[in-house]
């Protein structure tokens, strides 16, 4: 079958773009759809932050017949592309038919698009933003998906290798009770230790000024999560005003956590509720009767998920007991105030992450989901090496 590639320019083409998924995920009861806005923010210059730090293209893919057959695009991140040991754009919302052929089209745009601008190699499917959102291929755990993570069907795993796409690193998502009896000793008594200081103070969002939130966010995210260990560059203000401004519609005080020292900010704990049982509703937008499905939803009938997005501690306060004693804290909450949350669901541990994949099983967490991040060398002399095994080096 022979494909033609379209670089999606006005607003017919952006249409297409959103549309791509929903042929695709037709009868895929797993499969929820984002809402439009979510995914046109992202190529939105006036909306999303990166693109005052670099830039960004998207293509979709016909068929014969000139049907939908799949959609990718590419990015790059002036700002942190060159951090490594080579230069790396990234490639995402990656969405294909069964076909080799086609998906190979796809990645080769990206990789034409990305070599024409300096790159030496390709990560993906990221985001063009921060890793919270549409990062990874899911490989295992092929269940209903989480507020903004990627679902994809299983065969998008072999599309991926069969390109030359390595696993770079994986990301888990844990599931766990949201019951005291769930905590393991070690929690306990590593929280319990800690707070007997009285120079250690824990606060819900709800406890200090907004403003607060946000520096202490960027403070603790831009010492806690370094590009030297994870490969992440540091925030600004306007883009933890923009992180902010997005999840305040979603955004419950008594599922966000900060940790003090002395009243310098050293830890955040970041849920939100899972949205994807009222999202499943909408069909891509909140406007007009969808607005009122959504508040009906977030108020009335609320789910019983909270879904982690992001634990940081800075890295002079890492293993004293700090990230024991805020999820004791968020769970004693909970449980002592009749939450409706029963659940909480850890989406973005990183396997270079050790610490923190530990803490997941003192918390009584199990794996329920897998994705991975790859990488794609575009020549053969350079190394490649997992960024779990950078971090050990």
């Amino acid at each position: 079958m022979k494909y033609a590639i379209e670089t999606v320019t006005g607003k017919r083409r952006e249409r297409e773009f959103l549309r791509v998924p929903v042929k695709l995920y037709r009868g895929d009861r797993n499969w929820v759809r984002p809402l439009d806005d979510d995914i046109n923010k992202v190529f939105d210059p006036a909306r999303n932050p990166y693109f005052a730090r670099g830039t960004c293209a998207r293509w979709i893919l016909r068929d014969e017949q000139g049907g939908l057959a799949g959609r990718v695009a590419a990015f790059i991140d002036e700002k942190s592309c060159r951090a490594g040991d080579y230069a790396v754009g990234g490639m995402g919302f990656f969405e294909c038919v069964n076909d080799h052929d086609a998906a190979r089209i796809l990645f080769e745009q990206c990789r034409e698009w990305l070599e024409a601008r300096g790159m030496e190699a390709m990560e993906g499917p990221v985001n063009f933003g921060e890793r919270n959102d549409w990062w990874g291929l899911l490989v295992e755990g092929f269940e209903p998906a989480n507020y903004g993570m990627p679902y994809n069907p299983p065969y998008y795993r072999e599309l991926f290798e069969a390109y030359g796409f390595r696993d770079y690193f994986q990301q888990y998502t844990y599931l766990t009770r949201l019951v005291k009896e769930s905590l393991s000793p070690i929690v306990v008594w590593k929280s319990e230790r800690l707070l007997k200081n009285a120079s250690y103070k824990l606060y819900s969002l709800d406890e200090i000024p907004l403003e607060r939130a946000k520096e202490a966010f960027m403070e603790i995210y831009n010492r806690a999560w370094s590009a030297d260990l994870h490969g992440v560059e540091e925030m600004d203000r306007k883009q933890v005003e923009v992180m902010f401004k997005n999840m305040r519609p979603v955004i419950d005080p008594e599922l966000v956590y900060f940790a003090f020292y002395d009243e310098r900010p050293i830890g955040f704990f970041i849920m939100i509720p899972e949205l994807n049982y009222i999202i499943k509703h909408l069909n891509g937008n909140t406007r007009g009767w969808n607005a009122l499905k959504f508040l009906f939803y977030r108020y009335l009938y609320r789910g019983d998920v909270a879904l982690g997005l992001i634990f940081g501690v800075i890295p002079e306060f890492q293993g004293r007991g700090v990230e024991a004693a805020m999820i004791k804290f968020f769970r004693e909450r909970i449980v002592d105030r009749g939450s409706h949350y029963k659940w909480l669901q850890m989406s973005w541990v990183g396997d270079f992450n050790k610490p923190q994949m530990h803490l997941m099983e003192y918390i009584g967490g199990k794996k329920c989901k897998t994705h991975v991040t790859y990488r794609k060398l575009f020549h053969d002399h350079l190394a490649f090496q997992r960024l779990a095994e950078k971090n050990d080096s």
